[in-house]
Formats: C-alpha cells, sequence, structure tokens
C-alpha cells in the first residue's frame, strides 16, 4: 500500500481506475459463470416492449469493460514513458474501442437467438420413413421419422391410404392438422 500512496496523482488515478474496473469486472465474471447473471440481475436487457434500436453502445458491462481497458492501457503508457495528453487520448481510444467490440458482440450474440418453436407445417413436402405402423383412412394414429427444420422428429402421422403403412415404408408429408398430426401418403408402393 505504500507504493500506491507514494505515486502521484495522475498514476494514482490510472491505477485506480484499472484495479477498481478489474475487480468489477472479476465479480461479474463469476457471478455470470454461476448463474447470478438472471434477468432480475442483469443491468443490460432491453424492456420488453420497447421497438428501439438493439445495438447499445452504454450498458454495464460495456462501461466495465471501458474502465476496465482504459486504466491497464494507461498504465502501460505510463510505463513506456508517454506524456500526459497521449496517455490520456491513447486510454480513451482503447477504453472506446472496447467498448464498441464489446455492443457489437452482444448485438449480433442476440441476432443468434431463435425460439426453438417446432412448426409443424415446415414438414410438408418431407420424405420420411414409418416408424409405427399408421391406420387406413385415418383409423389409427401411428409415428413416423420426419426431418424438421434440420432436426430428424418422431412425430404421430395419419394417413388417407386404402391400406395400413408399415413400420418402414417411406412416406411424403401431404398435410398437418390443426393439432399437429402429420398426414402421410406413401411414397414406394
Amino acid at each position: 500500500m505504500e507504493w500506491y500512496f507514494n505515486l502521484e496523482l495522475f498514476p494514482k488515478v490510472y491505477w485506480s481506475i484499472a484495479l477498481l474496473g478489474s475487480f468489477i469486472f472479476v465479480i461479474t465474471m463469476v457471478l455470470t459463470f454461476m448463474g447470478g447473471d438472471v434477468d432480475e440481475l442483469d443491468l443490460d436487457t432491453e424492456i420488453e416492449t420497447d421497438t428501439g434500436i438493439g445495438f447499445q453502445f452504454i450498458t454495464f458491462k460495456n462501461l466495465v469493460g471501458f474502465f476496465t481497458i482504459f486504466g491497464w492501457s494507461g498504465i502501460a503508457c505510463l510505463d513506456a514513458g508517454f506524456s500526459k495528453p497521449v496517455t490520456i487520448v491513447i486510454s480513451l481510444t482503447c477504453g472506446l474501442l472496447m467498448m464498441g467490440v464489446m455492443a457489437a458482440m452482444f448485438f449480433y450474440m442476440r441476432k443468434l437467438n431463435h425460439s426453438g418453436t417446432l412448426n409443424f407445417k415446415n414438414a410438408i413436402g418431407s420424405v420420411g420413413e414409418v416408424y409405427l405402423t399408421i391406420g387406413a383412412k385415418r383409423s389409427s394414429i401411428g409415428k413416423a421419422h420426419v426431418r424438421i427444420q434440420g432436426a430428424l422428429r418422431e412425430l404421430e402421422a395419419l394417413t388417407d391410404s386404402e391400406t395400413d403403412l408399415k413400420s418402414g415404408a417411406v412416406i411424403s408429408v401431404k398435410n398437418v392438422t390443426a393439432n399437429g398430426i402429420l398426414i402421410v401418403e406413401q411414397l414406394n408402393k
């Protein structure tokens, strides 16, 4: 501590900002990895009804990144022997660049989000295979393996065919009922 108190005011300010920013950064990272970064604690969430811009430059995490990089780049400049004005310009530039990178990163990560909701209508036209026998003329529900939205799924199915569709039969999805049951027909008779 004696070393810190013997510093001049300018380096002391940079060391204080760097240490405080780093401390808050570490706490934020630990909470994030422990699951403490939940909706109630997240200071960066957008308001649900907000239809404004998704790119947020000034957020809590971005400010923590700014002050951490601002402080450490300023200390590096002082150790390299740069003048005070050059140190301020470089540390401000580094901090702002960090904020820009973090804002862009969160913006583009948010765009990667998808709902995961299965839309059965996407199955129409897909080819699949009967897994459990499907009764003729919609007499009993069977199951079929069909690829929907990039994943192979086992779904309930009915047929308008005159004969039962046995396990292993290749089928095509013609339609989907309101409650998500596939209407299929056999391809290789």
